[in-house]
């Protein structure tokens, strides 16, 4: 029995040894959203000077944390064992379904059922639901021990098809349906390059930089030394940009989200429903379709997950900085952050209690798959 107990935490690594980071890592992201909140009520003109320099159209410091959060994430991937990604006909088409018409539809609803009364926020949540998964995703399916590989392929996917889709997605639900509804119109003019470069510069630069270090540190020095060495060296960095993204995006809305709490509340009503309703789905659909606790994780996350920098920078580029579809953007984070850690801590639950023969699921979510020590 002490042989079998032994062998059990040696493959789930969270069981009765986790460190004090580990254990307490929401109270580490909650901690990055206050100091960020406090910063930005207390620091006179902090928004302004962080928001000074642009990385297309995202803040010089947010696009640093991103790539400093995503490169360690894509350098782990095993991009050799992406064919067996790319042959799952199941896990890809659910994922587009998930991500082109269930999201999209559902935001549309409940930004209509719960915001009737209030247009430029509605119409935030609606381009909030428009734009998916790309950046923060990739943290929250490595804490949940999804499969690594299939993240990175329905994030590129996605990503891909956005370019094409984002627009007319937002004609059909700002412009076209509301008419046919007899409901108020509103008219979304976004330059494609602002989503291109959107893409390029969150998803593209970083999986470029992963391949290219996989392969050169494979080929000059092994997969041993750079699965066991060199992965754990710069793993931690994943963890260190998403506190500081965390940081600094709240740093830069903290004067706006403190001094409107009651709009942060109304807006902050659909997105709960919103992102639990996306989950929920995505993981019952996982399971029905024959999944592994891995897979299904990573479809429930990707298809969960938005792509904030992109809904906020169409926001501020199209009604302003100060509009109210602006901060219905900024609130997307300020709740998704939150409740996408919690979900973490639900797939984990939903995996030994729905997959209980994966024994991939651990007991806690653990920092250290990302710091590059591996789940098998």
């Amino acid at each position: 029995m002490a042989a079998e107990t032994s062998s059990l935490a040696a493959v789930r690594p969270g069981v009765g040894r986790l460190s004090v980071l580990d254990r307490f890592l929401p109270v580490w992201i909650l901690a990055a959203m206050g100091v960020g909140l406090l910063l930005g009520r207390l620091v006179p003109g902090l928004n302004v000077g962080l928001d000074a320099v642009k990385v297309g159209s995202v803040s010089l410091p947010i696009a640093l944390g991103l790539l400093l959060m995503m490169y360690p994430v894509l350098a782990k991937v095993r991009y050799g064992h992406l064919n067996s990604v790319t042959s799952d006909r199941r896990m890809l088409v659910s994922s587009l379904v998930l991500n082109w018409i269930v999201g999209p539809a559902a935001m549309f609803a409940l930004a209509w059922l719960l915001l009737p009364d209030l247009p430029q926020f509605r119409t935030g949540l609606i381009i909030v639901g428009l734009a998916r998964c790309i950046a923060m995703v990739l943290i929250w399916n490595d804490l949940s021990c999804g499969d690594r590989e299939a993240a990175a392929v329905l994030v590129a996917i996605n990503s891909l098809f956005q370019i094409v889709a984002f627009a007319a997605l937002g004609y059909f639900y700002l412009t076209l349906l509301p008419g046919w509804l007899g409901l108020p119109r509103t008219d979304l003019n976004v330059s494609i390059w602002v989503i291109a470069s959107s893409v390029l510069i969150f998803l593209g630069m970083p999986l470029l930089a992963g391949f290219l270090t996989r392969l050169i540190g494979e080929r000059r020095k092994g997969t041993d030394w750079y699965e066991n060495r060199f992965l754990p060296r710069i793993g931690p960095l994943a963890l260190y940009g998403l506190l500081f993204t965390i940081v600094i995006l709240f740093a830069l809305q903290g004067h706006t989200i403190t001094s409107e709490p009651l709009n942060v509340v109304r807006i902050a009503l659909p997105l709960l429903a919103y992102f639990a309703l996306m989950w929920g789905l995505a993981f019952i659909l996982g399971k029905l379709i024959g999944l592994a606790y891995n897979r299904t994780a990573t479809l429930a996350f990707t298809a969960a997950g938005n792509n904030f920098e992109l809904a906020i920078a169409v926001a501020i580029a199209v009604f302003g900085v100060t509009s109210g579809q602006a901060l219905a953007g900024v609130v997307g984070p300020l709740i998704e952050v939150p409740v996408l850690v919690a979900l973490v801590y639900v797939s984990l639950w939903a995996g030994r209690r729905f997959f209980p023969g994966d024994l991939t699921v651990p007991a806690h979510p653990d920092i250290r798959p990302i710091a590059g020590k591996e789940y098998s």
